[in-house]
């Protein structure tokens, strides 16, 4: 692979803007190179030029060769400063930071403005790398720096946990004493091994330990302060606290405390000094999502509530820590490749110049760059090593395996059997639909006097099925797209990283519940009684509810088999809708409440499902559903849940925000519930006209602001002024007339749902059959509108270069009472 796909493949895609552009500086470099070969003097004949080569070389070997142009520079030389091809100068900018800027001293050469051209692009694309990787950097020791406070809350809360009665010695005498013990036996060990360095630099995660801070103690002697001070020069140079030794030894942190380490975490502790202090500083957050603490977000009440020390209490603080140094960790990682790329991005450019000018610029140009805060920071690398190390020991009882495998959880691997096994079910579809079709045919049972009865019946029961695959196929088609180009969906959506499920995975489940729908229709496909009965086969008229039954069964299941993490996502998501709005709105749950809005004919299926088997139809396979007045009444309140759920999320995202747009989307879902309402009225009562007008009107205006909210809104096109006519600045799929495509399919398929008001009748196809395939086709819309949807979302998030999600951390901190003090 070519290092420019290679680089862009490696990139973290909310950044991508922030790389340096090797793209562009590769094409600067091919018309410095196209220059040259018009420029290149013409060539000898093949003879002349094997001879001119030959002569060249005795020269070389005889010590005559004479240069009559321009010097080059070879690699090893040091040559004056008027001879090298580039001079590399720091300057500030008006700005009031300082960049890089060089200077091409070739300028006089044919072609030189291209090369300054060229030079000047690189230092602006150093330049912005660097203020990006600084910025981050300074982010990153912030974050350090709070992790820092809420690990000295979790150590003292655990200590109190362990021991409620016990309390910090606040004896001067006792704190002189004990610091007085450690200087000493830190400079003994000192004295004892040269080798140890006093240069390193300590960063802010170098703090995160569990003992008090020696620099706390104000009221030391000087004596005393000053062996402090030894100890802190000591310290600097102690290795990450992963030895071998390491439950053996006492330690000395290097973030200037005093370290007896931990035994673990199952075993009985030893008392020890501990800065239990802090604990009058901080309070628990209520990081807990509940309809509690959403009514006391919106009344502006502080979520905070006072320490409890119990187990219950201690290991929610853990697990919440945990989540916290895992993305922090993450982040770090991001950071180091970010880094890393560059600084080779930068080095392949530089060869790539020397090879087509033959000037050896790269030499310079690199040094500069291994020296720049870029190749020489070493602040990200010294607090991955404090993140690891605190994280294994303190998280997973100083097992090294354990700890890493959650603090870095690998990426799944592609597994054969998930192939294996989708190709089985998708053969095993494709024979039942066969199969279906040839039974159908060779029986006539279009044809029988059972199959008016039939459609009525069982074939809004099996329609539900086609709803449901037909909806994992066109998710499937998006994850598969949205990998392709680069969409960072789990990011977006918010899953654990490693668990989400692939276009192969979520195919895999689609065609596992076909093939479970198809056995079932072949199962009961009868049109006629059973002559010795007189009635229906009570088991077969049944399997529509099994498979119902169990595929809720297994979404529903506990054990760690089938997707367990998706399915509990998801499960969440959909309680969260139900729930609304009494929860924060994330991405995933009106996402998914957006998904619920195009399965309103499967919902009208589940109600169906109630009456049918609830009333004992299913015996005689006779339908009185449609008299009874209950049905009717949960027929309009069914349609409806999902835009009324959708309307709440609205007006919650309204309050919390104070977004004046999620109003006006809340009205739109107020416009489509009015549409869906008249529509169900005016299908009940052909002959009122009344309803007919309301319901022509309703549906009208629910189309058109549905219609403009997705392409303008939540696609971000139709945009005028782009550089893109009519589309978006940056778009990810490079041919414009997919867009304008499924433009125009929207519209098209948002009209489709009008053919309740307008009543088309198709002669050859039943009234069920017409109505599954109106729904068929908007939950095809929806999955073209999933696709535009994200991608507007993942453009919006590299804008702002958004690629972490923020962790809500268990203690509040007071920083008032630090000021004070």
């Amino acid at each position: 692979m070519k290092f420019g796909k290679e680089f862009t493949a490696q990139m973290v895609p909310e950044w991508q803007g922030a790389y340096m552009d090797y793209t562009y500086l590769k094409t600067l470099l091919k018309e410095i190179h196209l220059f040259k070969l018009k420029t290149k003097p013409p060539q000898l004949s093949t003879n002349a030029h094997g001879l001119t080569r030959r002569l060249t070389l005795y020269r070389a070997f005889s010590g005559l060769t004479q240069r009559n142009t321009t010097p080059k520079i070879s690699p090893s030389s040091n040559p004056d400063i008027e001879s090298q091809p580039i001079l590399v100068n720091s300057v500030k900018k008006p700005d009031g930071e300082f960049g890089l800027e060089t200077m091409f001293q070739m300028t006089s050469d044919e072609g030189g403005e291209y090369e300054l051209v060229y030079f000047r692009r690189l230092d602006d694309e150093f330049n912005k790398v660097i203020k990006f990787y600084r910025g981050k950097v300074d982010e990153v020791m912030k974050e350090a720096a709070v992790l820092n406070k809420q690990m000295d809350a979790l150590i003292a809360f655990r200590i109190k946990v362990d021991d409620p009665h016990y309390e910090w010695p606040d004896s001067a005498k006792e704190m002189t004493r004990l610091a007085s013990d450690v200087a000493a036996s830190t400079a003994s060990l000192a004295a004892s091994t040269p080798g140890l360095k006093a240069s390193r630099r300590v960063t802010v995660m170098d703090m995160i330990e569990e003992e008090r801070s020696l620099e706390a103690q104000a009221d030391q002697s000087s004596a005393d302060q000053e062996k402090v001070k030894e100890e802190k020069q000591f310290v600097q140079g102690l290795k990450p606290m992963n030895s071998k030794n390491y439950d053996d030894h006492k330690q000395v942190d290097s973030g200037n405390r005093v370290v007896q380490e931990l035994k673990p975490m199952n075993s009985k502790r030893t008392k020890r000094p501990a800065p239990l202090e802090i604990l009058t500083r901080v309070t628990i957050n209520n990081t807990l999502e509940t309809p509690r603490s959403s009514i006391r977000g919106i009344l502006n009440v502080p979520n905070q509530a006072e320490l409890k020390f119990s187990k219950e209490n201690l290991n929610k603080v853990e697990d919440q820590l945990k989540r916290a140094f895992v993305e922090f960790d993450h982040k770090l990682r991001l950071l180091k490749s970010y880094s890393f790329l560059n600084i080779m991005a930068f080095s392949k450019i530089m060869k790539k110049y020397d090879k087509i000018t033959s000037r050896y610029a790269s030499k310079p140009y690199m040094k500069m760059v291994e020296n720049s805060y870029l190749g020489s920071s070493e602040e990200v690398v010294k607090v991955m090593d404090r993140v690891e190390a605190t994280f294994i020991k303190h998280f997973s009882n100083s097992n090294r395996k354990k700890g890493l495998s959650i603090l870095r959880p690998k990426a799944k691997r592609e597994r054969h059997r998930v192939t294996f096994s989708l190709g089985f079910f998708a053969g095993c579809t494709i024979t039942l639909i066969f199969a279906l079709v040839l039974l159908i045919h060779a029986r006539h049972i279009l044809n029988k006097e059972g199959q008016k009865q039939y459609m009525v019946t069982m074939f809004p029961l099996y329609s539900l099925f086609a709803f449901i695959v037909l909806h994992m196929f066109m998710y499937a088609a998006n994850v598969y797209f949205w990998r392709r180009y680069r969409v960072n969906y789990p990011f977006i959506f918010g899953f654990k990283e490693g668990s989400a499920l692939g276009y192969r995975e979520v195919l895999l489940v689609a065609f596992g519940f076909a093939v479970l729908a198809l056995a079932s229709i072949l199962a009961n496909l009868d049109m006629e009684m059973d002559p010795k009965t007189g009635d229906y086969k009570r088991f077969t008229e049944l399997l529509p509810l099994g498979v119902v039954v169990l595929a809720f069964v297994i979404i529903i299941c506990p054990f760690n088999i089938i997707y367990r993490s998706s399915r509990f996502f998801m499960l969440t998501c959909v309680f969260h809708c139900i729930c609304a709005p009494l929860y924060k709105v994330a991405l995933a749950d009106f996402f998914l409440a957006d998904q619920l809005t195009s399965q309103v004919q499967a919902f009208r299926s589940l109600e169906f499902y109630i009456c049918y088997y609830g009333s004992g139809d299913y015996a005689h396979r006779d339908s009185s559903c449609s008299s009874n007045d209950m049905y009717k009444t949960f027929h309009y309140i069914v349609a409806i849940i999902p835009y009324w759920s959708r309307l709440l999320q609205c007006l919650r995202r309204l309050v919390e925000e104070k977004d004046g747009m999620q109003g006006l989307n809340g009205l739109k879902y107020f416009a489509t519930i009015v549409a869906v309402t008249t529509r169900t009225a005016y299908s009940r009562s052909r002959d009122s006209t009344e309803w007919y007008i309301i319901a022509w009107v309703a549906s009208g205006v629910a189309a058109a602001s549905g219609t403009y909210w997705d392409l303008v809104l939540d696609w971000g096109l139709l945009q005028r002024n782009s550089k893109n006519r009519w589309l978006r600045d940056k778009l990810l799929i490079p041919h414009h007339s997919v867009y304008f495509g499924a433009m125009v399919l929207n519209v098209l398929l948002r009209l489709a749902w009008l053919q309740t008001v307008l009543d088309f009748q198709v002669s050859f196809l039943h009234k069920q059959t017409l109505i599954t395939i109106v729904a068929s086709l908007e939950i095809i819309r929806r999955g073209i509108w999933n696709f535009f949807r994200l991608e507007n979302e993942h453009l919006n998030n590299v804008g702002k270069y958004r690629a972490f999600k923020s962790v809500p951390l268990p203690f509040h901190y007071d920083e008032d009472e630090d000021k004070e003090g």
